[in-house]
């Protein structure tokens, strides 16, 4: 019964990290939506100081359980000379009233998902963002689920950010592991670039697949749930927790 020992390992890999994510009190459960921080974390270029052009992406724990196994990304995006940020995400309450998912409005881009702090996942400034703007709404409105949501394992907001990284493979966004619902293709293949634009990623309806990219090493998807190596700078990727290591 060897094959049955290595399925067990094989899940307890998978759960050991978003048990222990609980068990550290990472994630904020039973807190009411309606009066989770939302406040700003001043972790944002200034946009009454700051003239030149800015691309963030960011990721904060998900609201509620969710954020036990996965993080909320999205991008924000700030022209040259603006006196204000837009933020671009999927907002999954939305699809229940029967209102589209896919949000871009003024906004604050740093604020708290929820009652958890934001993260920035991709920091692009000046000439560089400039050039990234266009093309970052333009794949928005390709977006092919603009009013479809599911959980899990797609179309979520991962996968918005995921596809608008494909489609803008010079924003070199490196998404992390907990992003769960990037793995979900827009394309209607089971093959296409990886998020970053550097390699390639095999998925199965986001269900089972595979990442071999430069910028995000390897990552095998089973059930959603994610799990990898990097070789640069060295780290490890595991469910729940996310990056392990340098960098």
């Amino acid at each position: 019964m060897t094959w049955l020992k290595g399925i067990g390992l094989l899940i307890m890999l998978l759960i050991a990290g978003p048990l222990l994510v609980v068990s550290c009190g990472k994630v904020k459960l039973g807190e009411p939506w309606h009066s989770a921080d939302r406040s700003s974390t001043g972790i944002a270029p200034d946009p009454a100081t700051t003239r030149e052009a800015v691309v963030q992406v960011y990721a904060a724990r998900a609201f509620n359980w969710r954020g036990i196994f996965a993080v909320h990304t999205w991008i924000a995006t700030k022209r040259r000379e603006a006196d204000h940020y837009m933020v671009h995400q999927v907002v999954g309450w939305r699809a229940y009233r029967g209102l589209p998912v896919v949000v871009s409005s003024r906004d604050l881009p740093d604020r708290f998902w929820f009652g958890h702090a934001p993260e920035i996942v991709a920091d692009r400034r000046g000439a560089h963002a400039e050039v990234l703007i266009g093309p970052i709404e333009r794949a928005i409105e390709s977006y092919p689920f603009p009013r479809a949501y599911r959980v899990w394992p797609g179309p979520n907001s991962n996968t918005f950010t995921a596809h608008i990284g494909r489609e803008v493979p010079l924003l070199g966004l490196d998404l992390p592991v907990t992003a769960i619902g990037k793995d979900y293709l827009t394309g209607g293949s089971w093959l296409d670039a990886a998020p970053s634009g550097t390699g390639w990623q095999l998925s199965l309806g986001g269900l089972a697949g595979v990442i071999l990219a430069p910028r995000e090493g390897l990552e095998i998807n089973i059930l959603g749930l994610s799990l990898g190596v990097d070789p640069f700078p060295p780290a490890l990727k595991l469910p729940g927790i996310g990056r392990l290591g340098m960098g």
